[in-house]
């Protein structure tokens, strides 16, 4: 199957989308923002409910105990402030008061990885992923596209539990079927392939998708899948892909420490061990570049992903 796209946006519009839906959908749904609301776009929720808002201010973690605390009453909250800020800066508060009593708050956090562009490195955050997943009980998804963002907010407002929804702030393109369900833990096989496996997520799903025609052409077929949800990980998708293939690359926009090639090296070394090839960024901060500059730089993009193949090809 050949992907394409029409348009571009940005996820972090997806979630905002998805998020003024839920204002009419569920009255449970309560918004909290930590003095970011455009960024998260949540003006629409706000119009449409204004009553059930939360403008928290610069304090993200008070926003997260009180999140915690609207739980109690059968509320879900929904936080919204930058990945960076969601995660490092309040992460005490979500392991004693969110996770550890199993709250059922939605931490949506946008401007994620590398891609959050010129603001620099302390504003990137490139080790959330692994920060969340190691929280027992905390559900990780990292989206694609507008449309999974929005599909992907609709659908951990039906969820019971702790949820970590991390996407972007670049426009991106949008590929991602409009009615495609959102299973929580179950990847997406988007391209059947005989030579390697590619399993992406977030931005890198589709340079995975360009980075496989590109080695189509050399003769190269490759089974790409798209892991949208890290933590549970869907490790049949995954086993059946590598028991074919032999050979696996995982790409993601996230220090390779901590991230979803990680998850994947661990689960294969216990049922299947296979030969990997990692795309993430190598233990290192980002810098002040273009989206564009710095995934190229810190070696994400879709060159990056072909040279990872034709490594684990040489290797065979």
């Amino acid at each position: 199957m050949k992907f394409t796209y029409t348009e571009k946006k940005d996820t972090r519009s997806g979630f905002g989308a998805g998020l003024a839906e839920l204002a009419d959908k569920n009255q449970n749904v309560v918004a909290l923002c930590a003095d970011l609301i455009g960024s998260l776009k949540m003006e629409k929720f706000i119009e449409k409910a204004p009553e059930r808002f939360i403008q928290v201010g610069i304090a993200e973690a008070n926003m997260m105990c009180i999140a915690a605390g609207l739980t109690i009453s059968g509320k879900i909250p929904f936080t919204g402030t930058f990945a960076n800020f969601s995660t490092s800066r309040v992460y005490d508060q979500i392991r004693q008061s969110i996770a550890y009593s199993n709250k059922n708050v939605k931490i949506c956090a946008s401007h994620a990885g590398l891609t959050l562009g010129e603001d620099g490195a302390t504003h990137q955050v490139l080790e959330d992923i692994g920060m969340m997943k190691m929280l027992p009980g905390m559900t990780v998804i990292n989206t694609c596209d507008y449309n999974q963002t929005k599909a992907a907010t609709l659908a951990i407002a039906d969820f019971e539990g702790p949820v970590y929804l991390r996407f972007g702030r670049p426009v991106v393109p949008v590929f991602m079927p409009e009615d495609m369900p959102f299973e929580i833990g179950k990847g997406i096989l988007l391209q059947e392939g005989t030579d390697v496996t590619i399993v992406a997520t977030g931005h890198l799903v589709w340079e995975s998708l360009v980075a496989a025609e590109e080695l189509e052409k050399e003769g190269i077929s490759c089974e790409v899948i798209n892991i949208h949800t890290i933590k549970p990980l869907d490790n049949d998708i995954i086993l059946k892909s590598v028991k074919k293939t032999g050979k696996i690359v995982t790409c993601e926009e996230h220090n390779y420490l901590g991230g979803l090639g990680e998850s994947i090296a661990g689960m294969l070394a216990k049922n299947h061990p296979t030969r990997q090839e990692f795309v993430a960024v190598n233990d290192t901060f980002g810098e002040s570049a273009t989206p564009e500059q710095l995934m190229h730089k810190y070696g994400i993009d879709s060159e990056a992903v072909v040279k990872a193949v034709k490594r684990i090809m040489e290797k065979s």
